[in-house]
């Protein structure tokens, strides 16, 4: 059975569409499959029906990637561990851990590489032209840098990071909430340049604290960059009341995560027992992560 990461981005998403670092990073929780030789290419979910966000494009994605392989059909049948349309690398977790259950099936090697140019072509069926920050964490785990010019940069954490996410309301498309804050910018440039600016020292300070181990200071770094993005009118009523359930239960800091408009928030938890339980009793599905070393990940 062949495994792929999910995602979160820590800090830094909106901002790295203009140019701005963001701090991405692997978890656990991701997706995995096995593929089969058959007849015609065809995609079915384990023990589940498909789910709603991505279903009706599963069988053209495939196909995308098999063609990107160079391989003959195949049944792959998916297991998914996030939920999906979430913000949480749904999408290209199930690429990853399809296009390497292919290449194990064909007994070819699992090159990184390879498996990135196929999870691409997934994801351009889902997202037109996607980013390739999801991708890459699902193929690597760990933490990294990232920005479209340069791609990924890893990142050395000093310490492991106790996360809890939680689902805070089905999200607006991501092409959508790009949109809003272009719009946002083209009305009130003055602010958006100052939130830009303002993410992009706070992404170089949390860098610092994430290698140095510093979960304390790095919570409260995680609270600015979400108080920024709600500037940026990209959060809604249900993740403001996840954040603050997060923290009143103990979470260092919490933020969205992802585009926004719904979706998902993260909180840094060293203790997540309560907070998990506090979320969940406000309503929210709730579970529990941790950012891990890339030597140490395993999905």
């Amino acid at each position: 059975m062949a495994r792929s990461f999910g995602k979160v981005i820590l800090l830094g998403e909106h901002a790295v569409v203009y140019g701005v670092p963001a701090i991405a990073a692997g978890i656990e929780r991701g997706a995995s499959a096995v593929a089969r030789r058959a007849a015609h290419p065809s995609v079915r979910f384990a023990g589940a029906k498909l789910p709603s966000a991505i279903a009706p494009e599963l069988g053209e994605a495939l196909v995308a990637l098999l063609d990107r392989l160079g391989a003959p059909p195949f049944e792959v049948e998916l297991t998914l561990e996030v939920p999906a349309g979430a913000g949480l690398g749904a999408s290209a977790a199930l690429g990853v851990a399809s296009a390497r259950a292919v290449l194990d099936a064909l007994g070819a090697p699992q090159d990184a590489a390879r498996v990135l140019e196929a999870a691409a072509a997934w994801e351009r069926v889902f997202h037109g032209n996607p980013s390739g920050i999801d991708a890459a964490a699902a193929v690597r785990g760990g933490c990294f840098v990232f920005t479209r010019a340069r791609g990924v940069e890893p990142l050395r954490l000093g310490a492991p990071v106790p996360l809890v996410l939680a689902v805070a309301g089905p999200p607006a498309r991501t092409s959508e909430m790009v949109a809003s804050v272009a719009a946002l910018r083209a009305r009130r440039p003055e602010l958006v340049e100052r939130a830009l600016s303002e993410i992009g020292e706070l992404v170089a300070a949390a860098r610092e604290r994430l290698e140095a181990g510093d979960l304390v200071a790095l919570g409260r770094l995680i609270d600015e960059n979400h108080t920024w993005l709600a500037t940026l009118e990209v959060s809604t009523p249900a993740i403001e009341h996840a954040c603050a359930t997060a923290r009143a239960a103990g979470a260092l800091g919490a933020k969205l995560t992802g585009s926004g408009g719904g979706g998902s928030v993260l909180a840094v938890a060293p203790e997540p027992e309560p907070v998990v339980a506090a979320l969940v009793g406000q309503g929210f599905e709730a579970f529990t992560a941790v950012v891990r070393p890339e030597a140490e990940a395993r999905p």
